[in-house]
């Protein structure tokens, strides 16, 4: 049953993920979007940490060396809700949305390695902005609307071998497809005809990446965890197409009407990324309590064709700190279910490797940082040792200095994390 069940979700989810709206904010309007934390429900709830975690029966998205230590099948799901409100030194907005994480399957495979393949987003694209001009007198000069939505997702394979008692080794592929549709229309006033830019691009590329892990036992039933993530330099191949055209609106219909091309012509170019390195350590006793943190750190984007970037934004280094842990009372404990409970919680500190000049000059660029607090828990389900995770993050992103946009968000997560030890056993006919 459970297997059915699983088949079904992969296959409607694979066909809408790439068609929902995952993003309301602004700053998804830069390249190909709105930068998408690769981590589960369960990791995101303790700051996004885990390229050095070990755990038998969750997956990790973030180091492909964990799989070595699967010993059950696990299927997960996870999808977010995310309230935000927009401010700039003028005006205040808020928006919501609602979207699919990920799901993905692991399973172990001998005793030794484990294997995971999943689909999850990678970059989400999903804004509406609209600039009015007045003069002195208050009066309409001029409106432009900016509008965009798409994003890209990624399918990956992912597997981990201990080669050792203490040390385990990993490698992931992934394949990076997606659609962005980009679009300005501009109105002047005394201008009977208003002007559109409209941009469609498809982005396409692989990924790879090499893990590893290292635990040391300690006195007092103490684990010392060491982690390595290197997700090797990729290109992304961007191509698409873009028109420029006038347009004015029908007096009877209501309707667009499409007046004069000034250009419709195709486009391509390439985005390459550099070398991402993510390192950690991590203290904790089996079962009981885990603390640890995480370093990531990526040269600039390289932007080859200028597709993806525009005279008010670039790319710089990125870097992102996480610190974060849980904590179970007691796992098997029969009286209390709460004591059974993993509750989780954590701190995020990111420099998302985006400059934008919010004055338009092309000289004053400020950098966009992003800042997160973060809550999980870990409801055990009934007789299993499957999961439900509930995780709540509250962050700031961005600034109003300098022109710009400040965001606060409230991400509420809900995953769930299914474990069997049936999946690959044979039935058998007495």
């Amino acid at each position: 049953m459970i297997k059915r069940f699983l088949v079904v979700v992969l296959v409607t989810i694979s066909a809408s993920l790439g068609a929902q709206r995952n993003s309301s904010s602004p700053y998804s309007f830069f390249g190909i979007g709105e930068d998408v934390s690769r981590t589960t429900v369960e990791q995101a709830s303790m700051g996004g940490i885990g390229v050095a975690l070990k755990d038998i029966s969750h997956l990790n998205f973030i180091n492909p060396a964990a799989n070595a230590d699967l010993r059950v099948a696990t299927y997960a799901i996870g999808g977010e809700l995310s309230l935000l409100n927009i401010k700039s030194s003028t005006s205040e907005d808020s928006g919501n949305t609602t979207s699919l994480r990920y799901v993905a399957l692991g399973f172990p495979i001998g005793k030794n390695a484990g294997f995971s393949a999943g689909l999850q987003p990678v970059s989400n694209v999903g804004y509406a902005i609209l600039n009015s001009v007045n003069d002195t007198n208050g009066d309409f000069l001029e409106a432009t609307r900016f509008n965009g939505n798409g994003g890209t997702s990624r399918l990956f394979g992912s597997f981990g071998i201990n080669v050792f008692k203490d040390l385990a080794l990993g490698f992931e592929a992934g394949f990076v497809f997606g659609t962005i549709d980009n679009e300005i229309s501009n109105q002047r006033a005394n201008v009977s005809l208003l002007t559109r830019y409209e941009k469609q691009t498809r982005v396409r590329g692989g990924q790879f990446k090499l893990g590893a892990q290292y635990k040391r036992k300690l006195k007092n039933e103490l684990e010392l965890n060491v982690g390595l993530a290197v997700q090797l330099e990729n290109s992304l191949t961007v191509t698409g197409s873009e028109r420029v055209y006038t347009y004015n609106f029908s007096s009877i219909t209501g309707l667009e009407q499409p007046r004069d091309t000034l250009y419709d012509r195709g486009v391509s170019g390439e985005l390459v990324n550099p070398v991402k390195t993510i390192m950690g350590v991590g203290l904790g006793k089996a079962n009981k309590w885990y603390a640890g943190v995480d370093y990531e750190f990526q040269d600039a984007f390289q932007n080859e064709g200028n597709i993806v970037q525009g005279s008010t934004y670039r790319f710089e280094s990125s870097n992102r700190l996480s610190l974060g842990g849980y904590y179970i009372p007691k796992i098997n404990s029969i009286r209390s279910y709460w004591d059974r409970v993993t509750y989780r919680a954590g701190l995020r500190f990111q420099k998302t490797g985006l400059l934008v000049d919010g004055t338009n000059s092309g000289t004053n660029f400020t950098s966009i940082d992003d800042f997160g607090i973060n809550l999980g828990f870990g409801l055990p389900m009934p007789r299993q040792i499957s999961s439900l995770n509930l995780g709540f993050e509250y962050g700031q992103k961005g600034t109003i200095d300098n022109n710009l946009i400040k965001e606060n968000y409230f991400n509420i997560r809900l995953s769930l994390s299914l474990n069997s030890n049936q999946w690959f056993k044979k039935r058998q006919i007495d």
